[in-house]
């Protein structure tokens, strides 16, 4: 039977009708929300922390050949996605749930373990959902900054918030690609509050080396894992993702408003992707040869930045960001947003080698504007 036969239909229906009375702001709409112009066809875009390179070859051939079976829903083709990844992490399929992307988990996480008494503590800088969305139930927010390494202060976000309800951990962080150590994920883990969970999005761990915290859920700690296929599998578009965690928790954050039918080519992209051995190394490899060129080159330039473990990184741009946006978008380069506690800095997706250059000559005009 699939998955959603365990919950009552009707309950499921009220939790969806719920949650859709919550505007949940995804990474595109945070990008095209900052724009402040429409941007040209032939514009290099690199505020979205999107894979420019798209699905790899096996995912293309997959997604083709499933457009004949597009007028049916294929349960199956999501419980072989599902069976495929739980296979290659030693995993229980009750650990798994498809979703459509990372963002509707993480929103729905955010509305299952958030409230008027149970905080969500995020860094500061941020991804901005669960930030945006815990208002809305009631809950309050608490910021903590980053470390002097740009890691998650997990200490100060114990102390920051004894009532906490969601600890949100984004590794490597959005928007400025570092990492923070899995033994300080162990450490918030193990002296949290009880009843809380820590949810870890991992939307850009595979353009780095570090490990995975899954093995946190199966030694069946409070532990929610995010995935998506948008990043190092440049499925952005096509809209497929993973939510990893015990079955009791999963079933709190998806009756929220979880059930849903996958899109059939994505899941079959998903699946092939995962099929493929050499994709996320290629990849890794593709991304921080760029990023490395790109560091290097500002460097030689005197212009200041976070050093990255993922796609993005953030720019010191020495005034206030959202005129360097703007500047830029006058040279048909369109970055990344600003976070209000770093008003003098912008993310920057890495792009494709000449995307890249073609940043670096508009960045050079803006700054010697």
């Amino acid at each position: 039977m699939p998955s959603f036969s365990r919950r009552s239909f009707l309950h499921l229906s009220a939790a969806a009708s719920a949650a859709a009375a919550f505007r949940v702001m995804t990474e595109p709409m945070l990008a095209a929300a900052a724009r402040r112009r429409p941007h040209a066809v032939d514009a290099v875009m690199i505020d979205s922390n999107e894979n420019p390179l798209g699905p790899g070859q096996a995912a293309r051939e997959a997604a083709t050949a499933l457009v004949p079976q597009g007028g049916r829903y294929s349960d199956n083709l999501t419980d072989e996605l599902v069976q495929t990844f739980a296979q290659m992490e030693g995993l229980s399929p009750d650990y798994i749930h498809a979703t459509v992307g990372s963002t509707p988990p993480l929103s729905l996480s955010v509305l299952a373990f958030t409230s008027p008494q149970k905080s969500y503590v995020t860094a500061d800088p941020g991804f901005e959902t669960g930030m945006m969305l815990a208002p809305a139930v009631g809950a309050r927010v608490v910021k903590v900054p980053l470390t002097k390494t740009y890691a998650h202060d997990v200490k100060a976000m114990l102390a920051a918030a004894p009532d906490a309800g969601v600890f949100y951990i984004c590794n490597p962080n959005n928007p400025t690609g570092t990492l923070t150590p899995h033994s300080d994920v162990e450490y918030l883990v193990a002296n949290k509050p009880k009843g809380s969970i820590v949810l870890v999005d991992e939307a850009y761990l595979h353009f780095s080396e570090a490990p995975s915290t899954v093995d946190l859920v199966k030694a069946g700690k409070d532990v929610i894992v995010l995935r998506t296929f948008s990043k190092v599998y440049g499925m952005a578009g096509l809209r497929c993702g993973l939510v990893i965690g015990r079955p009791d928790l999963l079933d709190k954050v998806m009756e929220r408003g979880g059930w849903n039918f996958m899109p059939v080519t994505a899941v079959a992209a998903a699946t092939a992707s995962l099929k493929d051995p050499q994709l996320v190394p290629e990849r890794r490899r593709i991304n921080a040869g760029i990023r490395q060129q790109t560091f290097q080159w500002l460097d030689r330039n005197g212009y200041a930045y976070i050093p990255s473990e993922a796609n993005c990184f953030v720019l010191d741009t020495k005034r206030p960001g959202q005129q360097v946006r703007d500047a830029m978008a006058k040279e048909n380069v369109l970055i990344g947003r600003v976070w209000p506690v770093m008003p003098n800095h912008v993310r920057i997706t890495v792009g494709t080698q000449e995307e890249m250059l073609k940043f670096q000559a508009a960045f050079q005009k803006v700054m010697k504007g």
